[in-house]
């Protein structure tokens, strides 16, 4: 039996805040994604909810499932989980009942209508802002050309120009779904360096970085290492070698940090 239990003895923890980071690492793994209205919630005694975060209280939630954007075969009408919510002022659960969420979830095989959040936090408070980003993401990712997640870097070249301060270096990146994608860095004197990405064999030279909070700047920002490995320069003379890591390092710095205001605990 489920019953509400108080305890203002918790300090309460500020609502989350989602970079596109934060959505994308949930949202691309998570089979089911639907905007659902709270008709119930039950906070769990202490007990029932191991390994809570300080300042959150774990709650058993019934939801009525509003619009489905992602999930084979649909969905019941109505739904439960649990999920973890941070308290308030008062150490207490926020009024939840009413309330329009956005879950990131899988299904739980033979129960029909029961999920399981992608992660503990993973009912976000619905705003046509999130909604939206999300939708932006889930719509990349189901495109055909969508840039698969990268797992390494397994060679990187540079060829000097014919005049003093002008070069290219290309690096080859491994991916999880083996498709090819490549940088191409080129430097002109008197020039600002220009960089591109290439999804496949074809280097395109008038093509642009990817902008920012896009699918394609997430998989370069958030998978590439922050140096060029050792490894990948091994064919190369010392200071081709040296171009290479400073035109590597100057994709990196183009592309900004991968922030995540709410990363993925793992246990």
């Amino acid at each position: 039996m489920l019953t509400a239990v108080d305890s203002s003895a918790q300090t309460p923890s500020p609502a989350p805040t989602y970079s596109y980071a934060d959505l994308a690492d949930r949202a691309l793994i998570a089979p089911v994604a639907v905007i659902a209205t709270i008709t119930e919630a039950i906070r769990l005694k202490p007990e029932q909810a191991p390994g809570v975060a300080p300042g959150h209280a774990r709650v058993y939630v019934e939801a009525s499932a509003n619009t489905l954007i992602r999930g084979a075969g649909g969905l019941p009408p109505t739904l439960s989980y649990l999920a973890d919510v941070p308290l308030d002022a008062r150490g207490k659960v926020p009024k939840l009942k009413g309330q329009q969420v956005l879950l990131l979830a899988r299904p739980v095989p033979g129960k029909p209508g029961e999920l399981q959040l992608i992660t503990p936090d993973a009912q976000m408070p619905l705003t046509p802002e999130l909604e939206q980003r999300v939708r932006a993401i889930l719509t990349e990712a189901l495109r055909s050309d969508a840039p698969p997640p990268i797992t390494g870097i397994t060679s990187a070249f540079h060829v000097d120009g014919t005049i003093p301060g002008e070069g290219e270096t290309q690096i080859f990146l491994s991916t999880r779904e083996h498709r090819p994608i490549s940088l191409s860095i080129l430097s002109r004197p008197g020039q600002e360096r220009q960089w591109s990405v290439a999804l496949g064999e074809i280097v395109d030279q008038a093509a642009k970085p990817p902008p920012k909070d896009s699918l394609l700047w997430y998989r370069l920002a958030c998978g590439l290492p922050r140096e060029l490995p050792a490894g990948a320069t091994g064919d190369l003379d010392a200071d081709a070698a040296r171009s290479a890591r400073d035109d590597y390092g100057f994709v990196i710095e183009q592309l900004g940090p991968c922030t995540r205001n709410q990363p993925i605990k793992t246990s």
